[in-house]
């Protein structure tokens, strides 16, 4: 049978953890104008101050939970085949990943890192997608996917050309940004040379853009597809 890491026993909560549970109901109708933020700070000025008798109160708690846990735990862990140890193994791995992932992108949005520039695809669709015709997004999407394919040349020009305007911003802004980085010691999120952009000629560019667009027109045309079936 196919187990789900949802099945593994749930790790107990930490004595502090299992303060705030039992308190943030009070504390919240005795301050209903604090924002959520300001509540858990006064949750913890509240629970720094609490006399070490009472903290033992929550830590006995804990360790009875503890010793609980890992008995719920071995018996877990003893009706599992191989196969699903390993699958388990990889499902955690890919949910660290993920988590990890998540916190990266958090922490750029965090330090103002800028953001990517936009194909002359991802401009088309921005400038017409409230207009185009569809009920659902995805109808939408795959109707501008559609005009886009259709487009002259010369009309999709204006919208590379846009593009091509939105990657100097973005190298300039980027090259700000790193020397922010440096001086804030972070050097690990500065890019490589090789991970930087060669400077291309003005001949190439509506090339580069269109080889640029090719990749995100044909995700888009999977996205399309998927969602039809």
């Amino acid at each position: 049978r196919r187990m789900s890491s949802g099945e593994r026993p749930k790790r107990p909560l930490t004595a502090y953890f299992r303060f705030l549970k039992d308190n943030q109901t009070a504390f919240r109708e005795k301050n209903p104008e604090m924002s959520n933020m300001e509540l858990v700070k006064k949750l913890a000025g509240a629970w720094k101050e609490l006399p070490a008798s009472q903290k033992q109160v929550y830590e006995e708690a804990r360790k009875a939970d503890w010793r609980s846990y890992e008995e719920q735990l071995a018996a877990y862990k003893a009706q599992l085949t191989p196969a699903q140890t390993v699958a388990l193994k990889e499902e955690r791995r890919k949910r660290l990943a993920k988590r990890r992932s998540f916190r990266k992108k958090r922490e750029l949005t965090v330090l103002g890192k800028p953001k990517r520039p936009r194909s002359g695809f991802n401009i088309f669709v921005s400038e017409n997608f409230q207009q185009s015709e569809g009920i659902s997004p995805a109808a939408k999407l795959k109707r501008l996917f559609e005009m886009w394919q259709n487009l002259s040349s010369s009309q999709k020009q204006p919208y590379l050309q846009l593009a091509e305007d939105d990657k100097v911003r973005y190298e300039n802004e980027m090259k700000s940004w790193e020397a922010k980085m440096a001086e804030l010691g972070r050097e690990d999120l500065i890019r490589s040379k090789e991970q930087r952009p060669k400077k291309k000629t003005a001949e190439t560019v509506q090339e580069a853009e269109q080889a640029k667009a090719s990749p995100r027109e044909n995700k888009a045309k999977l996205k399309l597809k998927k969602s039809e079936e």
